[in-house]
């Protein structure tokens, strides 16, 4: 029985010393691992601080070339140019020449108007209505020419309008005798009767109409 003990307590010793054998590379295994993860940690740190601190800043992008100056073409140089002319030569004129006959310069004509398109119808002038000799009478002398034995011939124009009557009646030869004169105009006013003169479109129009009355005492 005391050989059994002793042998089985050498094996508990055994045994113990390999458990603390693998506690101590347990521990030391723990201790070596949680050490290096702290130095590992601090050194990203260190180095995470020192590669922000030396950072470099960043340059401005250089600025774009400037564009090729494209340089003049080459100018050739102008030769010089001379000139061989002879001296003028300057010509005595003993006679001074006669000037230069006047040029004679055409003006155009302008050309006539174009003429009128011929009338329709032929104008006639105021043609009178019965006997011119009956407008005036004997039985129209005035008395008192009649006493003093006046006599006269009156020339008139009368105007005549588009109707035949007489408008206006204007003295061109006197009698002279006013009251003959008077006397013709007067009568020749209320018993002139015409036929209207007529334009070129047949249409009645004013017109004239001239002649003479002669005042000559009756015979008895």
């Amino acid at each position: 029985m005391a050989y059994a003990d002793q042998q089985m307590s050498g094996n508990k010793v055994t045994a113990l010393i390999i458990v603390a054998l693998l506690h101590l590379a347990l521990g030391y295994a723990l201790v070596t691992g949680l050490a290096y993860s702290a130095v590992k940690k601090i050194a990203e740190r260190v180095a995470t601080v020192d590669i922000e601190k030396e950072k470099p800043k960043e340059e401005p992008p250089p600025p774009p070339p400037d564009k090729p100056v494209t340089p003049p073409p080459p100018v050739a140089p102008v030769p010089p140019i001379t000139f061989d002319r002879p001296a003028p030569q300057i010509a005595t004129v003993s006679q001074i020449p006669p000037p230069a006959p006047p040029v004679a310069v055409a003006i155009p004509v302008p050309a006539p108007p174009a003429a009128p398109p011929p009338p329709s119808f032929t104008p006639k002038g105021a043609a009178p209505k019965g006997r011119p000799g009956d407008w005036v009478t004997t039985n129209d002398y005035p008395s008192r020419a009649l006493n003093e034995n006046r006599e006269g011939t009156t020339s008139f124009r009368l105007s005549v309008g588009p109707d035949g009557r007489a408008t206006g009646c204007d003295v061109t030869g006197s009698s002279g005798s006013p009251d003959l004169d008077a006397a013709t105009c007067a009568n020749l006013m209320r018993r002139a009767r015409f036929t209207p003169a007529t334009d070129g479109e047949g249409r009645p129009v004013s017109g004239s109409y001239s002649n003479r009355t002669r005042w000559q005492i009756p015979k008895d």
